[in-house]
């Protein structure tokens, strides 16, 4: 089982923006020496989650110059926002950069806040997003011989005449891990040669913490789908091997009791920041013309069974080898979620190392020796 980094800090003021972005810098740094697979990054603005992600091509870009193991993953694009011409070309410099080491997670978005920042109805993305997917899907095996490809969606407009240069270094294109938790995303993924990203934040959760039965019923529809698929089995295999379940919270201590004093410290911080952001929320649903209801606490037990891995090294061994149980490829973990101050710094760093020095080893057979995973 592979084993990821999700780059999520949060900002609260401006000044904090530029130290965020070298600590989440040194962090994945420091994951790839300590022996992670990957190193996420999301898509998201106007927030302050993750300053970073304002921008996540130009990002990764930046760290495919000093990380040369990992593979660059995103959690995930919101393709509604994003021309899809610019979209293709982006993705396809990128894994030349980095030789085909590219995991694009890709969703229709989440805030109407984003969406109406970027000219996009929240109400219409994910419309958008399925019109440009249908796009980039063509953009990626358009020849040079062939007709101009031309589209207009109302949102998006263009006329290829030649081809997407560069092309991507994988083929047909980089590898795609579409959120599959629907019949319509898994038939999607299938067809296209998409990994899958199944998320288990979807009720009732079994009270032993296995993974929950629409978790385990999407990642068999998938797995049943691709296997009965025409695709090559070298393909079938990396496909699989990537398909990523998801904590939006991990935190290691040397005891579940010490765990759990702290993630109530660390998700009371978040929560915090929620609130502080929740009348900005309002006034950009206002503009779209929704009105949502409030996301759930993070102190709630819910959220924190949907959301948290946490507790001593051997608790959260045994709750990741029920997700291993299941034959998922990749767990994407965030040990720096909310607001980072000194203190949160310092119970990434103990969460992190407890994680690598501990956890890791039962899942796999790597040894790291100084900065190098062998």
């Amino acid at each position: 089982m592979h084993f990821s980094v999700f780059l999520t800090a949060r900002s609260l003021d401006p000044d904090q923006d530029g130290a965020i972005i070298q600590a989440m810098t040194d962090f994945a740094l420091q994951a790839e020496e300590l022996g992670f697979d990957a190193v996420f990054c999301p898509d998201h603005h106007f927030t302050g989650y993750g300053p970073m992600g304002c921008d996540p091509f130009l990002y990764h870009g930046y760290l495919a110059g000093q990380l040369k193991r990992m593979r660059f993953g995103f959690s995930v694009v919101t393709g509604s926002l994003h021309h899809p011409v610019r979209f293709v070309e982006r993705m396809n410099l990128l894994d030349q950069l980095t030789r085909g080491r590219l995991l694009v997670g890709i969703g229709s978005g989440t805030t109407p806040e984003e969406t109406i920042g970027f000219g996009v109805r929240f109400q219409d993305s994910r419309p958008v997003l399925d019109e440009n997917l249908e796009i980039a899907m063509r953009l990626w095996t358009k020849d040079m011989q062939d007709e101009p490809f031309e589209f207009d969606t109302g949102h998006y407009r263009g006329a290829v005449v030649q081809r997407i240069v560069p092309h991507s270094f994988r083929r047909p294109y980089p590898l795609m891990m579409g959120v599959a938790l629907r019949d319509a995303s898994i038939e999607r993924a299938v067809k296209y040669g998409w990994s899958a990203f199944i998320p288990d934040f979807v009720p009732p959760f079994p009270e032993d913490n296995s993974p929950s039965p629409k978790f385990v019923e999407s990642l068999n529809a998938y797995r049943d789908a691709l296997n009965g698929s025409d695709h090559s089995q070298a393909l079938k295999e990396e496909l699989l091997d990537w398909t990523t379940h998801t904590y939006q919270c991990v935190h290691v201590a040397e005891t579940d009791a010490q765990a759990r004093r702290e993630l109530e410290f660390i998700v009371d911080q978040y929560q915090q920041a929620i609130d502080r952001e929740r009348p900005y929320n309002k006034r950009a649903e206002q503009i779209s013309g929704v009105d949502l209801p409030a996301a759930p606490d993070a102190r709630s037990e819910n959220w924190i069974k949907a959301w948290c891995l946490y507790g001593s090294p051997e608790t959260v061994t045994s709750e990741l080898r029920r997700y291993a149980d299941t034959g998922v490829g990749n767990v994407l973990l965030s040990f720096t979620n909310g607001p980072f101050g000194e203190e949160r710094w310092r119970l990434s760093q103990q969460s992190i190392r407890l994680f690598a020095d501990e956890v890791m080893p039962h899942f796999t057979s790597k040894a790291v020796v100084g900065t190098a995973a062998v």
